[in-house]
């Protein structure tokens, strides 16, 4: 077998690692089993992280497209952010892992960082007036708890709606939100 350079070692444990980090979460993924599906030493996994956390850090981070947000007018935002959000399927693993080594305090900063600035940051970009970091922070914790039931609580009702109705209807909640009193 021929041997691999660093950087293909390392490249092999980030890509094994995120597979596994996003199916079974930072608890129940071990730097063996990242070494086994990387195949490799799991010394290696070590050698280029430092820790799993590290890894893990390295691994578990999205953003979403802000380019098709900007696209709308601000009065179709709400239903726009939903349908991005939505339509990326990467969100859901990521999400899903950070929720889940939250009790991490480093993975509980990048779950903060990655709310502000993949849900807050976006929106609050969008708005005008002294009550608009309030609003998007608001109009965040309803894009939050879609998430939280879609995928972390997996509300059996929620999970059976179209997409085309979350879209509009969460849509429209994420737009009161954002509309000034």
């Amino acid at each position: 077998m021929a041997r691999r350079s660093g950087e293909a070692t390392r490249e092999e444990i980030r890509v094994a690692a995120a597979r596994l980090f996003r199916e079974r979460g930072f608890a129940r993924t071990s730097v063996r089993d990242i070494a086994a599906q990387a195949v490799i030493n799991p010394a290696l996994v070590i050698r280029h992280f430092g820790t799993k956390e590290l890894l893990f850090l390295e691994t578990m981070s999205f953003t979403i497209d802000d380019e098709p947000l900007f696209d709308v007018p601000l009065e179709q935002f709400g239903e726009r952010f939903i349908e991005v959000l939505l339509a990326d399927d990467d969100i859901r693993g990521v999400y899903l892992a950070l929720v889940r080594g939250s009790n991490e305090p480093r993975i509980k900063g990048r779950l903060q960082a990655v709310h502000e600035r993949t849900f807050v940051e976006p929106v609050r970009r969008r708005l005008t007036g002294p009550d608009a970091d309030i609003r998007a922070r608001m109009a965040a914790t309803v894009v939050g708890g879609l998430l939280y039931a879609l995928w972390v609580v997996e509300d059996e009702g929620l999970a059976h709606a179209s997409r085309p109705e979350l879209i509009t209807r969460y849509g429209a909640l994420l737009q009161q939100a954002l509309t000034p009193t």
